[in-house]
């Protein structure tokens, strides 16, 4: 489902010829759609899912995908989602590093997609990990360069915003000495989730949702 909503947002997006903003449609698009389907299982609202305002959503959808049909989308509620703590801290963290006009968009994106379960990428509605490398090098270039020792994004984001609470993150003398070192190093692989719904769609299972 989410791979089909993703299908169409693109075929109604204005593409522009550049790379990096159309890569920057396909984000947005991703993330639109993988929300969604938290929508129409009833766990959110778009808001609530994408961690934007009404306006901030109306506005990308006008501006990112001008030919798209919005019959087919949910009401957007106009209540501002309430946002957690650690979502605040995360936000601005991203905001600190921010270098482009959409990164204030994309990190209140990313700061709520975060709170989710999986890894990052997936809880974004990206293909893969390395489209999360990009549109944190793109955005938020500093703050990606930081991640000198490729760390898993989340726990990478934790660590910065302890550091700058003045607390560390575990008691470990160095990563290397780590029992937890393959909690914070490990491969970040997987399907991603569109694929994952798509596969099962496609052998026509009903698709099971975890509790969170």
């Amino acid at each position: 489902m989410a791979r089909r909503w993703h299908d169409r947002f693109m075929s109604a997006a204005a593409v522009s010829g550049d790379d990096g903003r159309d890569f920057d449609t396909h984000v947005i698009a991703c993330a639109l759609s993988v929300a969604l389907t938290e929508v129409r299982r009833g766990e959110a609202t778009l808001c609530e899912a994408t961690g934007l305002d009404a306006a901030t959503v109306t506005a990308l959808l006008a501006e990112r995908f001008p030919r798209l049909d919005r019959a087919f989308l949910p009401p957007v509620a106009t209540v501002i989602p309430a946002r957690e703590i650690e979502e605040e801290m995360l936000g601005d963290l991203l905001l600190e590093h921010g270098a482009t006009a959409l990164a204030p968009v994309l990190a209140r994106i990313v700061a709520r997609r975060a709170l989710k379960p999986d890894h990052l990428w997936q809880d974004l509605g990206l293909y893969d990990r390395a489209e999360l490398g990009r549109l944190l090098a793109r955005h938020f270039p500093t703050l990606a360069a930081a991640n000198t020792d490729n760390m898993r994004w989340k726990k990478f984001f934790y660590r910065k915003l302890c550091e700058a609470e003045g607390f560390s993150l575990c008691s470990a003398p160095s990563c290397a000495q780590c029992a937890d070192f393959a909690s914070c190093f490990g491969a970040e692989d997987g399907e991603s989730r569109m694929a994952e719904r798509r596969r099962i769609l496609d052998r026509g299972e009903t698709i099971t949702v975890a509790a969170e």
